[in-house]
């Protein structure tokens, strides 16, 4: 029986994905140092498209205030290599 990890790392559309959870996750843990404190709990890591990441939040007053950090967020990545040339938000509905 295989573990769940053998069996994405078998099949090249899982590993693909299971890919790119781990940039956006990384990816997050690059720039959370530039979110206020408070405001941390609230943004969760969205999914990687190309060159595009989406960032999750749980209203729409973190979303505006975090649409004016996103020119730092992007120099961050920039400086860390990560390709990411757009950083879209979403605001997440509740109970999701």
């Amino acid at each position: 029986m295989l573990s769940l990890e053998q069996a994405v790392d078998a099949a090249p559309s899982l590993a693909a994905l299971q890919q790119r959870i781990r940039d956006s996750q990384r990816y997050l843990d690059l720039v959370k140092h530039l979110l206020p404190v408070s405001m941390r709990p609230h943004v969760h890591a969205g999914p990687v498209h190309d060159t595009e990441w989406c960032l999750l939040v749980a209203s729409a007053a973190a979303s505006t205030k975090l649409r004016q950090l996103v020119p730092s967020l992007q120099q961050v990545l920039t400086q860390n290599g990560a390709q990411v040339s757009s950083i879209r938000i979403k605001v997440q509905a509740k109970g999701r």
